[in-house]
């Protein structure tokens, strides 16, 4: 590599590290804000933990989203991932009527409390 060429490799750099350390910070500064209402959440009682825990716990949540070993996104977006990759299990002709019965598709009835949630799904065939 001669020198012109490492000048440019060298300014690419250079002029992308401002955006990938603004993402980063962002999302450190997300990870702060979190921790700092989840802090002042435990020194207000409100927790129905004790103090010390619910401080601990704060603290390790926000170290963990420092690594970025927490994930990222909505509660609802977890339970949907969660719920999809559960459907990895069943053999691949079945797995896309699982997805669409996960998903809501179909009828449901039961409950957790009375022993499970059966869905269904009718899929016509010929």
């Amino acid at each position: 590599m001669n020198c012109y060429q490492r000048f440019g490799a060298c300014a690419i750099a250079l002029a992308l590290a401002p955006a990938a350390w603004s993402a980063g910070n962002k999302a450190l500064s997300q990870a702060q804000q979190q921790y700092k209402q989840e802090r002042a959440h435990c020194l207000s009682g409100q927790s129905h933990q004790d103090r010390a825990t619910c401080l601990k716990e704060a603290g390790a949540a926000y170290e963990e989203a420092r690594r970025g070993a927490l994930a990222g996104g909505s509660a609802s977006a977890s339970f949907s991932q969660n719920a999809t990759a559960r459907c990895e299990a069943q053999p691949p002709a079945d797995r896309e009527a699982c997805v669409q019965r996960v998903m809501g598709v179909g009828s449901t009835e039961g409950s957790v409390k009375g022993g499970g949630i059966i869905r269904q799904t009718e899929t016509k065939t010929q």
